[in-house]
């Protein structure tokens, strides 16, 4: 009788086991055991190995290793090596758990069904059946594992207070995480395939010593997935012009960092609806700030310029360089560009291009102000900038000619006449 794999039967002999792959995914469920009734025959090991192409697999000569130190515990994994699996069995009977291992070892060895010492099969209770894990919370370093994966089927992560100084690499292999927590740690870098989480909705690092956050992590998949992220309590002097590609983020925390600026198209977030940046070091706000649409902004405790738009900073080049008319023109008329076409470098100019009042685009010659904006213009619910109850900051404007920036003066002069 050749051993095959059949299709997901229940465990009966065996509460509990689980599939970890080393290869393609699969899930499986076994049971050992002699069907009720003589007539009924002999059912040496009903195993389920099947991949996502509904191939099955045989168990004779097909297992690699038997791990059985925590035996004495209910627990043993069966290595097999085609497909390459781990088939995990936990809360099993001890005696029980002996017999099957025993079993299968012949089975594995070519033995005759016949000779097989095979219980009656017994249906396991649905409590015995032990559940995927989802949800795991660490918050000291002894409870950290050292020696065993996290599981698979791990939605929710937290390692908080561990004292890690980077991230995990079995974190990485985690496809089903959704929230991840690696709040109060030492962590200062965080690796690019964090980025390649395809489920991750929640990013929790507040309190680390993070001086940067990747622009790579701001161009991978997290673009479509990453609606929370919080990055208070870090060093952060700045984030990067790709920043504003996470365009799912909702809620974006950066309170307790060194920022001296905001990414200057952060307007581009338009499902942001919460914004924190209270006791960081920004002196305005960027010209796209304006775009904003939140329900919560807080701003408190930064040391926020007195703007005067009577003394502009003047950078105009007249007349215009080649660089600048070819940049305008690329920008106004939407014309493609790629790191194909131009150096790398402009390709980043042209990205973070200011714009005019007018509409019309400046990248290096143009002349800016800063502005004061009332808060409640881009929020709902705003908390006070100071200690004085002001609900107001300086905003910067830009405009790509002495033209629109005398327009501009005519029209301030005439509301405040």
């Amino acid at each position: 009788m050749r051993l095959q794999c059949e299709v997901e039967v229940l465990s009966r002999l065996l509460p509990s086991c689980g599939l970890r792959g080393r290869g393609r995914p699969a899930r499986a469920l076994l049971s050992l055991g002699r069907p009720g009734g003589a007539a009924a025959g002999v059912c040496l090991m009903v195993c389920t190995a099947r991949d996502r192409g509904g191939a099955r697999y045989q168990v004779q000569h097909n297992v690699e290793r038997l791990f059985t130190r925590f035996v004495e515990e209910g627990k043993a994994t069966v290595r097999l090596r085609e497909p390459a699996v781990d088939l995990c069995l936990s809360k099993a009977d001890v005696i029980s758990l002996k017999t099957f291992l025993s079993a299968l070892r012949l089975a594995h060895q070519g033995t005759d069904t016949d000779v097989l010492p095979l219980s009656p099969l017994v249906p396991a209770k649905n409590s015995d059946v032990e559940k995927p894990k989802t949800k795991m919370i660490i918050t000291s370093r002894r409870d950290y594992p050292l020696t065993k994966s996290f599981p698979f089927s791990l939605e929710h992560l937290q390692t908080s207070y561990c004292k890690l100084a980077r991230l995990d690499s079995r974190v990485l292999c985690l496809r089903k995480l959704r929230k991840l927590d690696l709040s109060h740690n030492h962590i200062q870098q965080l690796p690019a395939a964090l980025g390649e989480l395809p489920c991750l909705q929640e990013l929790d690092l507040r309190d680390n010593h993070l001086e940067a956050f990747s622009g790579a992590l701001c161009t991978s998949g997290l673009q479509k997935s990453l609606q929370l992220l919080d990055l208070s309590q870090n060093r952060i002097q700045a984030l990067p012009a790709e920043f504003c590609r996470l365009r799912a983020l909702v809620q974006l925390r950066l309170d307790d960092n060194a920022l001296l600026r905001l990414p200057c198209r952060i307007g581009q977030l338009g499902r942001l609806r919460l914004l924190s940046a209270a006791r960081n070091r920004l002196p305005f706000l960027p010209c796209d700030f304006r775009r904003l649409a939140l329900e919560n902004l807080d701003l408190f405790g930064n040391p926020f310029e007195q703007p005067n738009p009577l003394v502009p900073n003047v950078q105009l080049k007249i007349p215009l360089t080649l660089l600048e008319c070819a940049a305008r023109a690329a920008v106004n008329h939407r014309i493609p560009y790629s790191c194909r076409l131009l150096p790398s470098h402009l390709c980043k100019d042209l990205e973070v291009a200011k714009t005019c009042r007018c509409g019309s685009a400046c990248l290096s010659s143009f002349i800016q102000i800063t502005v004061t904006m009332n808060l409640h213009h881009v929020a709902h619910t705003v908390v006070l900038v100071d200690n004085m109850g002001g609900t107001d900051a300086p905003v910067l404007y830009y405009f790509c000619s002495l033209g629109c920036y005398s327009q501009f003066l005519d029209r301030q002069l005439q509301s405040s006449g």
